[in-house]
């Protein structure tokens, strides 16, 4: 096998490295702003590179056996990453390139918690460093604190409200025994009200005697009249006389 010195002599290896520069331009070291780039190509070619070194930094930080200290430095420089790589989005999407940052999800774990907070985020082996832990379980007893109203709507369904609660019939039978009760005790409450309402009711007539009026089944007094009442043979007395008058009155003239 030949060499790598020999590798990079060959027509072929040499030819595609010029097609490359030509399309992406020259190698070269990127630069520290990105404001400073004006060709929408190399801003592209810079994005790449930030997001390749992110995927390998982010891959050799799951292995815990590393350190604490090169842990940390490896977090810390995947977040700088994440700035460049913010930055360079900026700039291609102010030279006229697609917008990266559309639609773009926050970074979040397996299970769909937050991986950081304010902007600085902990990756693999970071999550389990010592302060870091107790961190996400401070913030995950925040977020369950802070529930706002929305959240608790969307926890109200129809088995909220009862729909669906009689479909096995065991709640019917049970609010037919407690209904049938409940109807029994009202009827004994109404029974002994009218028992205690039931009084002698008195009538007096005209020429200043009393009439008791009574139950002719059990003798009970009813109730009790607080104005004078005409008897029935006044009463037909009274229709009698007044009959006779529009007669009378009908006739006569």
């Amino acid at each position: 096998m030949a060499r790598n010195q020999e590798k990079a002599q060959a027509m072929l290896n040499r030819f595609l490295q010029y097609k490359k520069d030509q399309l992406y331009g020259p190698k070269g070291k990127r630069p520290a702003f990105a404001n400073e780039c004006n060709n929408l190509g190399e801003a592209e070619r810079w994005r790449r590179q930030i997001v390749k070194e992110i995927s390998k930094e982010v891959t050799e930080i799951q292995n815990a056996s590393l350190g604490e200290h090169r842990i940390r430095d490896l977090n810390d420089h995947i977040n700088k990453l994440l700035r460049e790589k913010k930055h360079w989005e900026r700039q291609i999407k102010l030279l006229g390139g697609p917008d990266y940052t559309r639609g773009v999800p926050n970074i979040r774990d397996g299970r769909g918690a937050p991986m950081g907070a304010g902007g600085y985020f902990y990756f693999g082996a970071a999550r389990e460093l010592p302060g870091v832990r107790e961190l996400f379980e401070k913030q995950q007893l925040e977020n369950v604190k802070r529930r706002t109203r929305g959240d608790l709507h969307k926890l109200v369904d129809a088995q909220y409200y009862g729909y669906g609660d009689e479909d096995d019939g065991y709640l019917v039978k049970l609010e037919a025994k407690v209904e049938e009760k409940a109807r029994k005790r009202a009827i004994d409450k109404w029974n002994g009200q009218n028992e205690k309402s039931k009084v002698r009711k008195i009538t007096k007539r005209y020429d200043g005697s009393i009439n008791d009026v009574t139950n002719k089944e059990g003798g009970e007094v009813l109730f009790k009249a607080h104005v004078p009442l005409p008897s029935d043979e006044e009463l037909k007395a009274a229709i009698l006389a007044k009959k006779k008058a529009e007669l009378m009155a009908k006739y006569a003239s």
